[in-house]
């Protein structure tokens, strides 16, 4: 009821002499708020029940779009006391009815790239669930489902955050989930303690061997949900990227999903694994610095100790680990020899996913600073990459340090996962350039961040230089069709025209693993040795080219020493 202050009803109504004189007015708000707290909230939706592996759980039915909503279901035991710092276990079954209406917790983590509008219950180490839009009907069976992994460097991010809402999604008869998993010092610290205890003899890697269990959830369970278990796609951008090709190459999942759909990462440089010796070390040499004995020492430790001795260290992230069970080999590795999940895929990256500033450090974006700085990055190849990136005029310079970063950060990381699978597999590749600018931001006092995020200018500090491509993370919200959960930004027609191309494409490769259908623009599959691969070019108008950069790729990939 607007226009009424609450407070100020409270105060009146303590005043007896009000009461006795006002009775039917007094009678007449406490009806209109009794009717309020009734029917204005949640009023489109109604509860509803599924029997899952571990017991029956309730959600609500959405009334205004059709699709039923099941938030903040756990998958694992919570990784807390003892359970910190181990594989996740599968949840014990519970009796009753336990409701799943709210978003759950989500990982313990600082707010890195601005606020990521998070709609999660806190922040917890107990952060083991997941969530589920399904359009089933009470008959419905075998839809397709897609299972996203968030992206935020494997120190950020949750499942809960409106880009990733699966709603719209599940609209196009796809059963969505997106999953919480561990981040940071309690889902990557490696040491010798934690490797002797596994049962695997290894440790570290805890967030994505919590991915991999929620994927056997799925397995166990989306039937409940009207989806097939046989129709699996994994997604995810960034470090959720990164997850679905270490998911792809682990024999703990590889035979638990049917595509897969990569936007900007790999792990082959961007987030890759080292040795497990050198991750224990380094969880030793972590402990050591704030005097922690042991691991059990450091399992009593509150998480305030933990969160802020980590924040206190000036970390970010602890490293994937090679650790003989999750992850047996280098992705590389893994392809090359054809173990991989032989699956269709879909993958691609962004025309900016580094700013051009990222590689020239603060110096003007002149000729000669642009050489000065390639000869310090590649000291024994400067010529050759001067010769790929062209710098003769300042605009030049802009876009080739722009190119640059994005192909040492995760672009090149992109192509070779891309080039790997096509080459060592019979499933069809479809590789994507997403180019569509952003609109502006509404807020002018908000600037946007590298992962998503947007953050509030201090001060006098500066604008970040105005965007020359699609920066990084960009397109979560277009491709999930989310533009309208995302409040920040001046969309217009153009915007939703690109979202709905490539939500589109995307919905018809989690149907039919092909992206292919009527209205959009021709989006062939890449063959295995063709030397200018298809690439579908998302933009405004999206087509199709040939492509014109690999040369960079095939560089970067001699440079790092993965072209064996």
């Amino acid at each position: 009821m607007e226009g009424i202050n609450y407070a100020c009803i409270k105060y009146i109504m303590k005043t007896n002499s009000f009461i006795m004189t006002n009775k039917p007015i007094i009678f007449f708000i406490l009806f209109i708020i009794s009717f309020e707290t009734s029917f204005g909230q949640g009023k489109d939706h109604f509860p509803v029940q599924t029997n899952i592996k571990n017991g029956v759980i309730e959600g609500n039915y959405d009334t205004r779009s059709g699709i039923q909503k099941y938030f903040g279901i756990p998958f694992a035991k919570p990784p807390i006391g003892e359970l910190r710092w181990k594989a996740p276990q599968p949840i014990d079954n519970w009796l009753g009815v336990k409701e799943t209406k709210e978003f759950g917790a989500r990982p313990v983590q600082r707010l890195i790239w601005g606020d990521m509008n998070s709609r999660s219950n806190g922040v917890n180490e107990d952060c083991l669930y997941l969530n589920v839009w399904t359009p089933a009907a009470r008959n419905t069976k075998n839809l397709p489902v897609l299972v996203y992994f968030f992206g935020g460097g494997f120190v950020a991010g949750d499942g809960s955050e409106p880009r990733y809402d699966g709603e719209n999604m599940a609209k196009e008869g796809i059963v969505v989930v997106t999953i919480n998993y561990r981040l940071g010092i309690f889902g990557f610290l490696a040491h010798p303690e934690l490797s002797a205890e596994a049962p695997y003899k290894a440790s570290g890697n805890y967030g994505l061997l919590d991915q991999a269990l929620a994927l056997q959830w799925v397995q166990d369970n989306i039937a409940a949900f009207g989806g097939d278990p046989k129709k699996v796609t994994i997604a995810g951008e960034s470090a959720g990227s990164i997850s679905v090709s270490y998911q792809m190459g682990s024999p703990l999942s590889r035979n638990l999903i049917a595509a897969a759909i990569g936007e900007s990462g790999a792990g082959i440089t961007a987030l890759a694994p080292i040795s497990l010796l050198e991750a224990e070390k380094t969880g030793v040499e972590f402990f050591e610095k704030f005097g922690i004995k042991n691991i059990a020492e450091a399992r009593k430790l509150p998480t305030r100790d933990i969160y802020e001795m980590y924040n206190e260290s000036g970390r970010f992230g602890f490293p994937v680990v090679l650790d003989g069970y999750l992850l047996p080999k280098s992705l590389t590795e893994i392809f090359n020899e054809r173990e991989q999940a032989q699956v269709p895929l879909l993958l691609g990256w962004n025309t900016q996913e580094n700013p051009a500033a990222a590689f020239m450090q603060g110096l003007a974006f002149t000729k000669e600073n642009f050489i000065t700085k390639v000869k310090q990055a590649y000291p024994n190849d400067y010529e050759e990459v001067l010769k790929l990136y062209p710098h003769e005029s300042e605009e030049q310079v802009a876009y080739s340090a722009m190119d640059l970063a994005g192909d040492r950060f995760i672009s090149y990381s992109t192509w070779k996962w891309f080039d790997l699978h096509r080459k060592n597999s019979d499933q069809p590749v479809y590789r994507y350039l997403y180019a569509k600018l952003r609109s502006p931001l509404i807020d002018q006092g908000l600037e946007t961040g590298l992962a998503g995020g947007t953050s509030r200018r201090t001060g006098n500090t500066p604008p970040r230089p105005k965007d020359l491509g699609a920066p990084h993370a960009a397109e979560i919200e277009y491709a999930m069709g989310n533009l309208e959960r995302i409040k920040e930004f001046a969309w217009t027609d153009d915007d939703y025209k690109a979202s709905e191309t490539m939500f589109k494409y995307f919905a018809n490769f989690i149907k039919s693993h092909n992206p292919n259908g009527d209205g959009l623009p021709d989006w062939p599959k890449a063959n295995a040795h063709d030397e200018n691969p298809s690439v579908m070019v998302i933009d405004t108008e999206s087509k199709t080219v040939k492509a014109k950069n690999d040369a960079r790729y095939k560089f970067h990939d001699r440079f790092y020493g993965n072209d064996k």
